[in-house]
């Protein structure tokens, strides 16, 4: 029987998986009903044609999906990238794709550059990001969803703790929370503070959508954020934890991020089968999750 998981028929929520080209083959042909939704980056699928855009169509045809942005350059000081935001909305379109993600920090000066950097935490630049936001969504025509990033340095200057930034931000745009609890946990362990405490502090309200993932410890103790590697421990309690807090937590999709190091399908059919789980343990809400999603 034909999978069938249009958005058109059911809202977009449960455990999902990013769609990736290198696991394609292994999509065509395995067993994917443990599969809610798939999350692409459109940059990577912007312009493609022949057998990779007719892969993604018949997915597209049949599964919920996700755009989540790598390019944006949200927090730059460089103007806004208005041609690639219509080029991703004629593509979502072209899709039926209904919610859009992108990171709190920036990529571009002259140039893009290979690596996401965080923002300064000031006023100025809450007013800042806050403005583009709008732009952004003025020319999607709906609310974006916008993710806290990991990062590997603090720039200086701060006038604010990151996660009271982020809530500005959200209040003064009118946007979205996309959650990444790994990025939390990454953070914390690089730079000293309690993930749960920082969890706590965040517009978790207004939260459209979750990232959980793996990571990579250097010797020296040293995290990085690679999406590499499974899940670990932490990393589920504080998503155990996000679904606690959020009123509406068991209407919010979940990805799980693999960039790389691809393990079986059925291996990662285990780590979404973990998210279910939480998310079956959430409290129940009365009401709907403010969101483009449904």
């Amino acid at each position: 029987m034909t999978q069938k998981h249009s958005i058109t028929e059911q809202s977009l929520r449960g455990a999902g998986l990013g769609f990736r080209r290198e696991m394609l083959n292994e999509l065509k042909t395995g067993d994917l009903t443990g599969i809610d939704f798939f999350e692409l980056a459109p940059e990577n699928w912007l312009g493609l044609g022949g057998r990779y855009a007719s892969d993604l169509r018949s997915f597209t045809e049949r599964f919920n999906f996700v755009c989540h942005g790598l390019s944006l350059s949200i927090g730059s000081a460089s103007e806004l990238d208005t041609q690639l935001l219509r080029n991703i909305k004629g593509f979502m379109k072209h899709h039926n794709i209904r919610l859009y993600t992108e990171h709190l920090s920036w990529c571009s000066d002259d140039g893009h550059l290979y690596d996401l950097l965080p923002i300064p935490c000031t006023h100025e630049a809450v007013h800042w990001v806050a403005d583009r936001i709008k732009q952004a969504q003025d020319i999607l025509e709906m609310p974006i969803g916008i993710e806290n990033a990991s990062y590997y340095f603090a720039p200086e200057g701060a006038q604010m703790r990151e996660e009271e930034f982020i809530s500005a931000v959200v209040q003064a745009s009118g946007c979205m929370l996309h959650l990444d609890v790994n990025n939390i946990y990454v953070n914390s362990q690089n730079f000293g503070f309690d993930a749960h405490d920082y969890l706590k502090a965040l517009p978790l309200d207004k939260t459209c959508y979750l990232h959980v993932a793996g990571h990579y410890v250097e010797p020296d103790g040293f995290i990085v954020d690679t999406h590499g590697a499974d899940v670990i421990d932490p990393v589920w309690e504080l998503l155990k934890q996000a679904y606690q807090l959020i009123p509406h937590a068991a209407q919010v999709p979940t990805c799980l991020e693999r960039d790389f190091n691809f393990p079986s399908l059925n291996q990662l059919q285990q780590e979404l089968n973990h998210i279910k789980r939480l998310q079956s343990q959430a409290p129940k809400a009365p009401h709907t999750i403010i969101s483009a999603a449904q």
